[in-house]
């Protein structure tokens, strides 16, 4: 049984008239890894919200389908029981920070406190979450002291720290720098194996091909296609619907019309395309 399940999702937001979300049917095992890549107005955030509650708790509108995660279902669900097992990273870090809390730390320690997890065990694991994601440095810091990126890592962090069964990330690197974006693939990699399961919305596809299990194109609100991310990734199909793609995907695709790209698959990272044109 697929630990979480959408079955016929559609939705749309109040005062609108088109949905944003579209007959979604998708299934995700324990522990997966899923990246969802699309263009702007695919409905990557929506179904991010969707996934962790908001979608229609929050933000309302109408829904029909079912979401289903652990043999839970959302409509017989509250949100604030909901968000006990499924944690969201927002886009926009700034949007997380309480603006309760005068130190990264005490920043951090807020969904504990909220939660009544008592105080040495809460401190330990506020102090296992930074060191995880890099970030110890940073503990008497004020939030809004930080940079995008810095502040990207305290809003993922804070999501860790209350150890979630489902990890939902929206664009968590989109500020950081390319050591930022590795480490932060690598953190999310480490906590899938050890059995979290990850949804993540991101645009970098080197680093997805690189990390991830499985990849979700979505377009107005539909899934274009999904597998496994070589196959996704390289896929005629994403470059005619707009997609981006890596630039060793493109290059390589003008190199095999040339007969200079002797492989069969093409490149997504630039070891896949240096190793490729070697041969």
């Amino acid at each position: 049984m697929a630990f979480v399940t959408l079955q016929n999702v559609t939705y749309k937001y109040p005062l609108t008239e088109k949905p944003v979300l579209q007959n979604i049917n998708l299934q995700i095992q324990e522990g997966e890894f899923v990246s969802v890549i699309g263009p702007n107005g695919a409905g990557k955030s929506t179904l991010c919200y969707a996934l962790a509650g908001f979608v229609p708790h929050f933000f309302k509108g109408e829904i029909s389908g079912e979401i289903e995660v652990d043999g839970k279902l959302s409509s017989k669900s509250t949100l604030d029981t909901w968000v006990l097992n499924v944690g969201l990273a927002f886009q926009n870090p700034f949007n997380q920070i309480s603006g309760a809390k005068y130190t990264v730390f005490e920043e951090i320690a807020f969904g504990l406190e909220n939660i009544g997890v008592p105080r040495d065990e809460m401190k330990k694991r506020v102090e296992d979450a930074m060191s995880l994601t890099g970030i110890s440095e940073l503990a008497d810091r004020s939030p809004y002291s930080l940079s995008g990126g810095q502040q990207q890592r305290v809003a993922l962090t804070s999501i860790l720290v209350m150890r979630p069964r489902l990890l939902v990330l929206d664009e968590p690197t989109s500020q950081m720098d390319p050591i930022g974006t590795r480490e932060v693939f690598g953190v999310v990699r480490k906590m899938a194996e050890e059995g979290m399961t990850v949804v993540m919305v991101e645009h970098k596809v080197e680093w997805i091909a690189e990390f991830a299990d499985r990849v979700i194109a979505l377009k107005e609100g539909q899934i274009l296609m999904e597998g496994k991310p070589n196959e996704v990734l390289t896929s005629d199909l994403l470059t005619e619907n707009g997609f981006g793609v890596s630039r060793y995907t493109s290059t390589a695709r003008e190199a095999k019309k040339q007969g200079l790209w002797k492989k069969q698959n093409l490149p997504v990272t630039l070891d896949e395309a240096v190793e490729g044109f070697k041969k």
